[in-house]
């Protein structure tokens, strides 16, 4: 939950009434080519549509890239790519990024993009943006227009980080005059526009006509929110739904086994999902108790039992697709021995509240059972998601155990904050993170490593898997994003033959 997805994952203004169904090909009676629409199942329901100020990944899931455009974006490698940027230079003392933007891009008001906006957009993070991940800008000593299509951003110090952060939703790229509802009514450059909002049931994002670049192959895309995996499935099955935008019950896999009537695409993630433990009150302030919980997890029998083998195993906040990863997984030995002997003996009670998404759910079961044996009884407190596992565990950090997927990309910085819910402190971790950020590339990397070595022996969590990205569509649906790397789900290249 970038953070959550947390990654991944989440006061609406009813705009209208979202399609729930698929739409038609084909041609209409007049030889035109019919409107198309597809309907797509997601999990998470924003809670509002304003992820400059509200946790969570539903919002920038559904609005990033496809309504809001940044300068870049990453492509489904990872690779940093123009988006409202041709193209943009660095100097020599790696201070100043120069942006070239596009010309006649106008935002979904009719207001026209320019340098202008993007002074407005970087400036807003530091004074009105309420997510702690804006301190990833911080960065940024200036902002200036050189003309309405440059654009000139001064760093206080080299960063490696920048022009990543400028790929997720800390980059969108909003009018001057289009903020003023941003939990209704967003206004972007992008592709589509929010066609409805039935709280509690979809979001309709309809096709942008003034956008700049190439049009949506589609009229329209629902994103219609299910909390229940069998509903998700059963909507698939009957027509419902054209696709399933993240699988929620790996085993159920099998209901789509027919290659005539469906697809089934693999890809990774970047979402690790994880076991928090809260450092800043007993037991888990204590590193021996931490420890002992990351000898008392059999991650395999985890991954097995709660997500049907689907999945990898890290052991770190680092997915394999980053430069610097290492296998951390053998740092901690599945032990119970081991547990009891860092325990001393010592019985433990604690809450392990969870957000009631199935991941989660199935996962908090399997922990349960396998800290029961070594001496630490965990009571099991599903919380509505997103709304009070929000409020109660990431904001108020009220809990003793959690299970998370944290989503964003490169998120391990997240544990230099102290005041974050996981309540870690360790400053030596800090100073790698920022040697890392002003280094050379080589540099980044060493400390990197360094830090997800730091943060593994530290037990500062305990990582249960890195989150499959796994989809299910209707044959015939085309252009879905193999991976998710990025806090959006792209639906730009989404179409039906």
């Amino acid at each position: 939950m970038r953070r959550i997805g947390i990654w991944i994952a989440v006061g609406g203004l009813l705009l209208g009434t979202a399609a729930c169904g698929g739409g038609d090909g084909g041609e209409s009676a007049s030889g035109a080519p019919k409107a198309q629409s597809l309907s797509v199942g997601f999990v998470a329901e924003p809670a509002n549509l304003d992820f400059t100020s509200t946790e969570g990944a539903a919002i920038p899931q559904a609005l990033l890239v496809n309504v809001y455009e940044g300068l870049v974006k990453l492509d489904q490698e990872g690779k940093i790519v123009p988006l409202l940027a041709e193209k943009w230079e660095v100097s020599d003392d790696r201070k100043t990024y120069t942006f070239t933007l596009r010309d006649n891009v106008t935002f979904s008001s009719g207001a026209p993009f320019t340098a202008d906006d993007v002074v407005f957009s970087l400036d807003r993070v530091k004074s009105d943006w309420k997510l702690k991940i804006k301190s990833q800008l911080d960065v940024v000593d200036k902002v200036e227009k050189k003309d309405d299509t440059t654009a000139v951003v001064t760093l206080k110090q080299p960063s490696n980080g920048f022009l990543y952060s400028m790929a997720t939703r800390l980059g969108a790229m909003f009018s001057r005059t289009g903020v003023s509802d941003l939990a209704n009514k967003p206004v972007g450059t992008g592709p589509y526009v929010l066609g409805s909002w039935r709280r509690g049931d979809s979001v309709q994002l309809d096709a942008n006509p003034s956008y700049w670049g190439t049009k949506p192959p589609l009229s329209s895309i629902t994103l219609k929110y299910f909390k229940d995996a069998t509903a998700m499935n059963n909507a698939l099955l009957t027509g419902g739904i054209d696709v399933i935008s993240s699988v929620q019950a790996p085993e159920s896999l099998q209901q789509f086994a027919d290659p005539n009537r469906f697809e089934v695409i693999e890809g990774t993630t970047n979402g690790e999902v994880v076991l928090s433990m809260n450092n800043a009150r007993p037991p888990f302030d204590d590193k021996k108790v931490r420890q002992a919980v990351r000898h008392a997890i059999d991650h395999k029998a985890l991954l097995d039992t709660a997500w049907a083998g689907r999945g990898g195993m890290i052991g770190s906040m680092v997915p394999p697709t980053d430069p610097w990863y290492e296998d951390r997984t053998g740092d901690y030995p599945y032990d119970p021995a081991k547990a009891k002997q860092l325990l001393g003996g010592k019985t433990y009670n604690v809450k392990m509240r969870i957000p009631n998404l199935p991941y989660a759910v199935s996962s908090a079961q399997v922990v349960k059972s396998q800290l029961a044996q070594v001496g630490i009884t965990a009571e099991i407190e599903p919380l509505e998601f997103p709304a009070r596992w929000l409020d109660q565990v990431f904001t108020k950090g009220d809990y003793d155990l959690s299970i998370i997927n944290h989503v964003e990309p490169r998120d391990m910085g997240i544990f230099a904050d102290k005041s974050y819910y996981f309540g870690y402190d360790n400053p030596e971790f800090g100073k790698l993170l920022a040697s890392a950020d002003r280094g050379t590339e080589q540099e980044q990397s060493d400390d990197l490593k360094q830090a997800a070595k730091l943060l593994s022996e530290d037990a500062a969590a305990d990582w249960l898997f890195l989150f499959p990205n796994l989809i299910v569509a209707k044959k015939g649906v085309t252009g879905l994003p193999k991976n998710a790397i990025s806090e959006s789900f792209d639906f730009t290249a989404l179409a039906k033959q």
